[in-house]
């Protein structure tokens, strides 16, 4: 009788946890070092619950546009499912937009991902891949018109900290990228965690995603000026 209930108990638990999700960052050289490591430093800190895998069009090591390298444990025809992408952005954005295979893959993994995520210039990766086409979604704003140069079929947000629409979510520059990880965390696990994660990071949330006080740079490093917000 004892055993009975030492093997129920266990099957309940297992009953209650939670699926275990694999989380892939996507990397490509010259990718912008915090829009890769911000969000996976909240990520990681979710629990055994969520696992976190590196890809790249070929496995290796990768370097990001400040210099560090971080090793792709993957590559494109070995990667294990993804119930989560994230895909940063960077100066190797604009070699990207010309890489079919990339877009192909994230064509393939994001038609199964639970949330598809871009940080900074990476959502312009993905509206050349046609997978904004018909929703809402941002970018870096001192880039802004180069997300919106590959896609004229998207709802740009110029005044945006992050976007979430259906299972993507895109974020503004670099930095946004947390808040926008931490908003899918509250998504997925939890306001509580989320604000958990943020605590023990001493990170300050921004949890108001129309809340963007970097839009009056729209467009800077293209030679625009400040724009309506969309």
């Amino acid at each position: 009788r004892v055993r009975h209930a030492r093997l129920r108990l266990g099957v309940d638990r297992m009953t209650d946890a939670q699926p275990t999700r694999t989380l892939g960052a996507i990397l490509y050289e010259r990718f912008e070092l915090l829009d890769a490591c911000g969000p996976l430093e909240m990520f990681g800190s979710v629990g055994p619950e969520l696992r976190i895998v590196t890809v790249a069009e070929k496995a290796g090591s990768i370097t990001s546009v400040q210099g560090p390298k971080t090793v792709a444990d993957h590559d494109f025809a070995n990667c294990p499912k993804l119930d989560l992408i994230l895909l940063p952005g960077g100066f190797g954005t604009v070699e990207q937009l010309g890489n079919a295979a990339l877009h192909a893959f994230l064509r393939d993994r994001a038609s199964t991902a639970e949330v598809t995520m871009s940080v900074c210039s990476g959502s312009a990766i993905l509206a050349k891949a046609g997978l904004l086409d018909g929703r809402r979604a941002t970018s870096n704003k001192q880039w802004f018109d180069l997300a919106r140069m590959q896609s004229a079929n998207v709802d740009w947000v110029t005044e945006a900290r992050w976007v979430e629409d259906g299972t993507f979510a895109t974020s503004s520059g670099v930095s946004a990228g947390i808040d926008m990880a931490l908003a899918v965390i509250a998504r997925l696990y939890g306001r509580a965690k989320a604000q958990e994660i943020a605590e023990a990071t001493e990170y300050e949330w921004h949890t108001d995603a129309t809340r963007d006080p970097f839009v009056k740079f729209l467009n800077k490093a293209m030679g625009g000026g400040a724009g309506s917000g969309a």
